[in-house]
Formats: structure tokens, sequence, C-alpha cells
């Protein structure tokens, strides 16, 4: 890989070690453009990031999934792209319905509410349709990703949360799984509260339209990669309503439709 490359995947991992946040990385991402013109900025980003994650999985970290991101078309469009993003779920950065989060496992956290979908099958096509999915999934779960930047006052533009795993931070599971024929997916409400206050609004149909549309993409995309979703996996499918910036001590519900609630609760600092 690009030493310049090479350099955005250490600062970002320095920053994830340290817990101080770094500059952003489009400066060396740019930089391995220059001098390899003609090469895809995604595609460098995305370099970036196989080359962070490896390197955590050689370190014994447990890959369980991946979650999409940029699924509001208004973020698409704020950022000029027209698809989501990817990146890697590790079983470490689970916590549980409702239980402290230490701050310190956290980097500049914002919350958005999702549904997460558990895989039963592998999901190895080419073009995989609606009712591959539906087939392939053994329940949705509610969930709260706590969305996290490495890089210093979320300076971030697409190549820079790309190479930063998509911005993955901490995630949430709730615990009572629903199979899709108990679903509506696009009119299910979503109501994330505060202090019993609402701080995001929304449903299904935020989600690319129906959050089984943001999976159908993950799902062929990675197969372009050769590295499809197998059975076991996590997909956390995507933001159903604005994410909120956290601070310790927050306790965030999601109420999702049909889905049930799950909460997030921040520990107070030391």
């Amino acid at each position: 890989m690009h030493a310049a490359l090479i350099e955005a995947a250490s600062r970002l991992r320095q920053a994830e070690r340290s817990g101080q946040a770094c500059a952003p990385v489009r400066d060396l991402i740019a930089r391995a453009l220059e001098e390899h013109p003609g090469q895809d900025p995604v595609a460098l980003a995305y370099a970036v990031q196989r080359y962070n994650t490896q390197a955590a999985i050689e370190a014994g970290l447990r890959p369980v999934g991946r979650k999409i991101g940029l699924t509001s078309h208004a973020v698409q469009k704020q950022l000029g792209v027209d698809q989501p993003d990817f990146g890697l779920l590790f079983a470490d950065r689970a916590r549980g319905d409702g239980q402290p989060i230490a701050w310190a496992d956290t980097h500049q956290p914002k919350v958005e509410a999702e549904i997460a979908l558990v895989l039963e099958h592998d999901l190895p096509h080419e073009r995989h349709t609606v009712a591959d999915l539906i087939r392939a999934t053994a329940f949705a779960l509610p969930a709260i990703e706590v969305v996290g930047s490495r890089i210093a006052n979320w300076d971030i533009r697409l190549v820079d949360t790309i190479a930063d795993n998509a911005s993955a931070g901490l995630f949430v599971l709730g615990t009572r799984p629903v199979r899709l024929s108990e679903l509506d997916l696009v009119r299910c409400g979503m109501s994330m509260t505060l202090r019993g206050e609402p701080v995001s609004v929304g449903a299904g149909a935020a989600c690319l339209d129906n959050p089984l549309n943001a999976a159908i993409w993950l799902a062929d995309t990675m197969v372009r990669l050769g590295d499809p979703l197998r059975a076991g996996d996590i997909v956390l499918t995507g933001a159903l309503g604005p994410m909120v910036t956290a601070q310790p001590g927050d306790v965030f519900t999601a109420h999702i439709q049909g889905l049930g609630s799950v909460s997030a609760a921040f520990a107070r600092q030391d």
C-alpha cells in the first residue's frame, strides 16, 4: 500500500489508542492521488480502512458484522455522494442494553437509532433481491449506534469517514428479536428520548426509503469486494432519524414501532 495511505492508517490508529483526536486524513489520501493519478479516492479510503481493520483482526478482535452509513438522502447530498458507505463491527465494541458505557471508550460520541438485522444465511450472490434479504434474515433488533470519530471536531469529508471505519464507534442491541414478517420496515416510527424528551424522530423510510434497500446495497457491495455477508452477521442498516451528540451521564432510549426499545447509557466522567 502507498506510504501516504499507511501514514493515514497510522494516524487514525494512534488516535484510537490514545483517545486524542487527530487531524483529517484527506491530505494523505490526496498525496497518494497526486503520486498515482487516476485512482479512485474512495477506493483509497477503503484501503486505509482495510489496513486498520485487518490489523485489529490480527490482534485478536472478532468481526461480527457491518454498519452502513450515509443512508440519509439529505446527508448524501450534503457530502456530494450518491451511495452509502460501510464499516466493520467488532464484538468488543458491543455494549449491553442500558448498561453504563465508559466515556473513555468513546470518541466524540453521537447516537442514532437504527434497525439491526441478524443473518441466518449467507448472502453470496452478485445481485440480491428483497426476497433474498428477507429469507436470509433471522430477526431484527432495535439498535443504537454510538458513532465515533477519531478526527478532531468531526472535521470530516467522505474519504475521512470511510478511512475511519465509517466513523464506527460502539453499538447497543435490544434483546427482543422480531421476525421481519411482524414488522413494517418502511412505516415503523422511531422516537429517541433523552430524559424523557424526544431528541430524534424518524421512520424506516428515512433509511434509503427502506432499511432493506441499504442491506441489499451492502450485500451486493461485499460480494463485489470478495467478502460476502455471512450467517450470524449483524447488519446495522442506518439511521432512522438525525444523530444526536452525547454527553457524560446521558441516557438515550430509542423506541421503534414493532421492535420495542433499546437504551444507551453513558457513564459520568471520573
